[in-house]
């Protein structure tokens, strides 16, 4: 697979992000609670951050952004995963948790194999 079709794949799993992100940003809890504040307000921050490299076509400089904003979208996954059962146990909220977990994991896997692939074309140049 090359950096596009992987740019694609890894937005394709952000809209698993997006949804969940809506979500939280819609549900009575949030108002109430800044964990989950910071988590939705994380989650958009992440995707708007890449919109302009998606929108031009510009792989390289996508995954680059996405390397770069990484660790704040785990962080913000983690706080979710751990107040969850706090904010609420409905299991609209439980499955929100783990579309997010797997979102992550997918989009971890996508970045590595995205920074292998730049590592790689960097070596040769």
């Amino acid at each position: 697979m090359d950096l596009p079709e992987l740019m694609q794949r890894f937005d394709d799993q952000l809209s698993h992000v997006w949804m969940v992100r809506t979500f939280l940003k819609h549900s009575d809890e949030a108002e109430e609670d800044e964990d989950v504040q910071q988590v939705y307000r994380t989650l958009y921050d992440f995707m708007h951050a890449l919109g302009p490299a998606l929108q031009a076509g510009d792989a390289r400089r996508y995954f680059h952004l996405a390397g770069k904003k990484f660790g704040k979208l785990t962080q913000a996954v983690e706080l979710f995963l751990e107040v969850q059962p706090e904010v609420s146990a409905h299991m609209n909220f439980q499955m929100a948790a783990r579309s997010l977990a797997l979102a992550h994991r997918e989009l971890k896997r996508l970045l590595e194999q995205a920074q292998e692939i730049l590592a790689v074309k960097g070596q040769a140049q």
